[in-house]
């Protein structure tokens, strides 16, 4: 894949974060049906991207603080997985209506990048595996492509097993 930035790549506050990071991104958009209940597998079929390139970003409250989980989209977050790569002793997902708050997206527009306030991130490990993969580009039917590591520099974030 040509990797190339776009400027602006659809104004959300990702696209605007990496572009001022300078990060490489390509963006992947698409029609977002309304009905879908599962936003980062209609996303993968959608893209025809493989579940396992495409990432869902998750908040969970840790010992009373907001952190991200950053998992492949044909999986799930390993709350105990994700307290400890973290230092914490209980993670339990975060209520919907919080992490619209603190992210600034809404859900199943949530991105890793580009957050009203920073948050500790865990990237899935499995996503090394992957010259590139895709997180939300910060709404419904908008996804970033980009190399796995840079979404760790541009967030932050710590790699470790959270998804299973």
């Amino acid at each position: 894949m040509a990797k190339k930035s776009r400027a602006g790549g659809g104004g959300t506050p990702a696209t605007v974060a990496l572009t001022a990071a300078g990060v490489a991104f390509e963006v992947r958009a698409y029609e977002h049906d309304p009905r879908a209940t599962s936003f980062g597998l209609e996303a993968a079929e959608a893209l025809g991207a493989d579940p396992a390139r495409v990432f869902k970003t998750l908040l969970a409250s840790l010992d009373g603080r907001l952190v991200v989980g950053v998992v492949p989209v044909s999986g799930q977050l390993d709350l105990k997985a994700l307290a400890r790569a973290l230092g914490g002793s209980k993670a339990v997902m975060a209520e919907v209506a919080a992490a619209e708050r603190a992210t600034g997206y809404v859900a199943g527009g949530i991105s890793p990048v580009g957050q009203k306030r920073a948050h500790p991130t865990v990237l899935d490990a499995s996503a090394l595996h992957h010259d590139t993969i895709l997180v939300s580009g910060g709404r419904r039917g908008f996804d970033i492509e980009l190399a796995p590591r840079d979404l760790m520099a541009v967030t932050g974030a710590v790699t470790a097993t959270i998804g299973r």
